[in-house]
């Protein structure tokens, strides 16, 4: 659809919703599309496309709310959603606290265009898609005799959202995304098999790592766990890969946001303003990265996408907040949830940190595990290195990291100046202290 179809349909559908009984709304209409190709061994194996077109909408009446979504956008299948989603709200239980935000709220976008759609996306035929996808695990053919498996792949997305709410807000996000990505398996020790990966995301096409780079860290990734195993159990200093930090990170959303604080379910509630890490840890919301896989002008609630400080040299500086949560917390909303999160970085790169660590574990992936959001408590399988002497002496996998964030993070002893661009967590390398693994 055309920008004015998308909105007037969105007019209609806010009108017709007025008519039947609703005192407000908020909805998002939608499209989208994604197109994906994966080889393996020079074969393809699987080609997919997919496209989607849908509405969403909440409906406010007499202080009920509901929300409700459909893929069917015609005309008379609306009239009919409408009227049974209007209806089905008189039937739930009042709610003081959903309300649309003070339109207040919908001010201060980023105002840098934050170049987030790649038009020349369309213009992607299948018959790249296939050579793009095949060429990544092309590169490796010959490179090591004890390969088993090569697959590779290449994805392109492309979506454009309309969002409106009947206190005046008027959103529209036109976006893309690609990837790539190889996976080997070689033939190890007796019946050792090991896998490594290696994968990377851009906005623009442009800006994906080039492939022959992408196939070859797949392969030395794979390479680096062949005869893996481990290490006798032992507290030590965890030197964490930059492109791996978020796997650490991304747990720690939950306990930040306004929900789970409310539901008492993160051992973060009650901390705002107190040290929680080591001073070394500065951790930004920043939105307006052009270019970057989190950026955004607004998030689902309409709220204006602001630069927001999460740590500061280790103290709790602001959780996220959305608006429902934060009407039952009496607290002013500021996001439903994390853009791009950047770490400060440090002074040192991450070979030079590596070079001069005496011993410790350096992951380079995760295998698995948990985290408790209410107590902190975690354990995590891990593979990587032992160093020893500033060298990589043992290759380790299947070994576990047991702790609480609290202790974890105020253990933090050294950050990176190598942030890892590819991803909406940009995290250097990083180093804690004192940290437990478990092994043979």
């Amino acid at each position: 659809m055309e920008k004015n179809v998308y909105l007037d349909l969105g007019y209609w559908v806010q009108k017709k919703a007025k008519q039947l009984g609703a005192s407000d709304t908020a909805l998002g209409i939608n499209h989208s599309r994604s197109v994906s190709v994966d080889y393996r061994d020079g074969e393809v194996e699987t080609l997919k496309e997919s496209t989607q077109q849908s509405m969403w909408i909440e409906v406010f009446s007499k202080g009920r709310y509901s929300n409700h979504s459909t893929n069917d956008l015609r005309k008379e299948s609306l009239e009919k959603f409408l009227t049974n989603a209007v209806d089905l709200t008189g039937y739930l239980e009042a709610d003081e606290h959903r309300k649309l935000p003070d339109p207040e709220f919908y001010k201060g976008q980023p105002t840098v265009d934050l170049d987030l759609n790649d038009s020349k996306q369309a213009d992607i035929t299948a018959e790249e898609r296939q050579r793009r996808a095949r060429e990544l695990g092309a590169y490796l053919e010959g490179k090591d005799e004890r390969i088993i498996s090569v697959a590779s792949g290449f994805s392109d997305y492309h979506s454009e959202s309309y969002q409106l709410s009947s206190n005046g807000f008027e959103g529209h996000k036109e976006s893309t995304s690609f990837s790539h990505g190889a996976s080997v398996s070689l033939q190890g020790e007796g019946d050792k098999k090991p896998e490594g990966w290696r994968y990377y995301r851009a906005r623009h096409l442009e800006d994906l790592v080039d492939p022959q780079q992408t196939a070859k860290e797949a392969l030395a990734r794979t390479q680096d766990r062949l005869g893996a195993e481990k290490v006798a159990s032992e507290t030590m200093p965890l030197l964490l890969e930059n492109s791996n930090a978020a796997g650490l990170f991304w747990r720690l959303m939950g306990p930040l946001r306004a929900s789970s604080i409310q539901q008492k379910n993160s051992f973060l509630a009650d901390r705002k303003g107190e040290q929680i890490a080591s001073e070394l840890l500065t951790m930004i919301d920043e939105p307006a990265i052009v270019r970057g896989l989190g950026s955004r002008y607004y998030d689902g609630d309409g709220l204006a996408a602001k630069s927001m400080p999460i740590f500061e040299n280790g103290v709790l500086k602001n959780y996220y907040v959305d608006v429902y949560y934060g009407n039952k917390l009496g607290w002013k909303p500021n996001a439903g949830g994390s853009s791009n999160l950047i770490i400060q970085p440090g002074k040192r790169s991450g070979a030079e940190i590596e070079a001069s660590l005496d011993r410790g574990i350096l992951v380079t992936n995760w295998l698995g595990g948990n985290a408790n959001g209410t107590t902190g408590d975690f354990s995590l399988g891990v593979a990587g290195w032992l160093i020893e002497n500033g060298k990589r002496v043992k290759s380790i996998t299947e070994m576990n990291v047991s702790g609480n964030y609290n202790d974890l993070l105020a253990n933090l002893i050294e950050v990176g100046n190598d942030p890892w661009i590819h991803s909406s967590f940009r995290t250097p390398t990083m180093v804690f202290d004192k940290v437990s693994f478990s092994g043979s």
